[in-house]
């Protein structure tokens, strides 16, 4: 069954579809849920509440533009407005922050490392940081998506980026010193 005939048949409220629908794209928007989440735990959920908001929603699409990149923008929102309710965004003086440049040696570190590294920033730095970084939204978008200035989207950038060096540089000289 190609895509097209696949979305018309989950826009019927056909069970069958929905649950092909979901085998087709499960993984890949897993992987995007992790991005955003804190945990393994909180991706799941984010991931049901997006397959719910998905086949509330599928009316909606109308077949302009990519399909997965309509669900991609679905599980990002999904995500985002957990963080919205909770309210973890702070005004910070934008001028108290510089920014920091970030190099990753990718021989010495592993995807999973820098993930788990990633997910341990505090909420506000982690979700803006996949925005601007990972997934090459403007500040001005993120501010936007985020319901805060594009200031503290900038400062907030800044953040993460320090504490992810500080945190690389803490694991390599670690790393160094087991190994002499």
């Amino acid at each position: 069954m190609s895509l097209d005939q696949l979305i018309e048949n989950c826009k019927k409220d056909d069970t069958k579809a929905q649950s092909e629908l979901y085998k087709l794209f499960s993984s890949k928007l897993f992987a995007v849920c992790l991005k955003y989440s804190r945990n393994y735990a909180e991706a799941e959920d984010n991931l049901q509440d997006t397959f719910i908001t998905v086949f509330k929603k599928i009316e909606q699409y109308k077949g302009k533009g990519s399909f997965e990149g309509w669900l991609k923008r679905i599980t990002v929102n999904t995500a985002l407005q957990r963080y919205r309710k909770e309210k973890v965004f702070d005004i910070i003086n934008e001028n108290t922050i510089e920014d920091v440049e970030l190099e990753v040696d990718e021989d010495s570190l592993s995807i999973d490392y820098l993930l788990q590294i990633i997910q341990e920033l505090p909420d506000r730095y982690r979700l803006v940081f996949n925005l601007y970084v990972l997934d090459g939204y403007s500040h001005k978008d993120i501010a936007s998506m985020l319901d805060i200035n594009i200031g503290t989207s900038k400062s907030n950038l800044a953040r993460a980026r320090q504490i992810l060096k500080q945190t690389i540089e803490h694991y390599k000289t670690k790393q160094h010193s087991q190994s002499q």
